[in-house]
């Protein structure tokens, strides 16, 4: 499984990019960025996008991918997996026809340019030959976590935004890569709280709830005004092996 990071930023500033995660080639996790990392030819091998939920900086960059396709007469359709409650927002506050146009309902050929899957947590489903399960998180809205599998048995647990929380890490099967975000830096931790995201210091308690250690933990989300104290506290962590995700580079899982 090969992993690229197009973005895994918690805010946008130059250089710094909203999050989505290219598996494969073909899969995303999340969408807020797309068009400015892809080329026209890799955007066309996109077939499916596991949403973990509906904040803008996680799927802004998805109506934009659909007019592309749109705007060049590809006959392509996307499929975005996700939860009732975030497809529920996406159509009513974003591909509404106000602020954006319903591609759900638009077609380059005899289907959409963009179909929704509604998921259910708990539940394993099949996304292009990938085992796909989802898992609550705690956020300010509903969201959830995916741990994804390939053929070969090489599995990814990615978060997406969250707090302190429990069901996604008491998988009973060997996770290989965790992508977690730490937002803040442990001086605002209430914050972190507050608003659903995790610090250094939370980080290790939610590592430590991890039955089979990873072999690779990746951060993703910080914040951008604070990422040298970010990167100050992480190091501090010891006996995990943590790495700070940067936009653009490759992993392989």
């Amino acid at each position: 499984m090969i992993l690229r990071v197009l973005g895994s930023s918690g805010a946008e500033f130059p250089g710094y990019s909203q999050p989505a995660f290219l598996l494969d080639g073909k899969i995303l996790l999340d969408g807020g960025t797309i068009g400015s990392r892809l080329s026209e030819a890799e955007q066309w091998m996109i077939k499916n996008i596991l949403i973990t939920h509906s904040h803008l900086d996680h799927i802004k960059a998805i109506p934009f991918f659909a007019d592309n396709i749109i705007v060049k007469h590809r006959k392509l359709s996307i499929t975005l997996y996700g939860i009732k409650q975030t497809l529920s927002a996406l159509t009513k506050h974003l591909l509404n026809d106000k602020l954006w146009p319903d591609f759900t309902k638009i077609s380059s050929s005899i289907e959409p340019v963009i179909k929704l899957k509604n998921i259910t947590t708990g539940n394993t489903f099949d996304v292009d030959g990938y085992a796909v399960s989802a898992y609550a998180v705690n956020h300010t809205v509903p969201a959830v976590g995916y741990i994804i599998k390939d053929k070969a048995g090489r599995s990814l647990l990615y978060t997406g935004d969250t707090g302190p929380t429990e069901r996604i890490w008491n998988t009973p099967h060997k996770v290989h890569t965790v992508i977690v975000e730490v937002s803040f830096p442990n001086s605002m931790q209430t914050l972190a709280i507050k608003t659903g995201h995790l610090t250094a210091n939370l980080l290790v308690r939610e590592l430590d709830k991890i039955k089979h250690p990873p072999e690779k933990i990746l951060i993703t989300h910080p914040k951008p005004q604070y990422l040298g104290q970010i990167k100050k506290e992480l190091k501090n962590i010891r006996n995990r092996k943590i790495e700070l995700l940067r936009d653009g580079k490759v992993y392989e899982i």
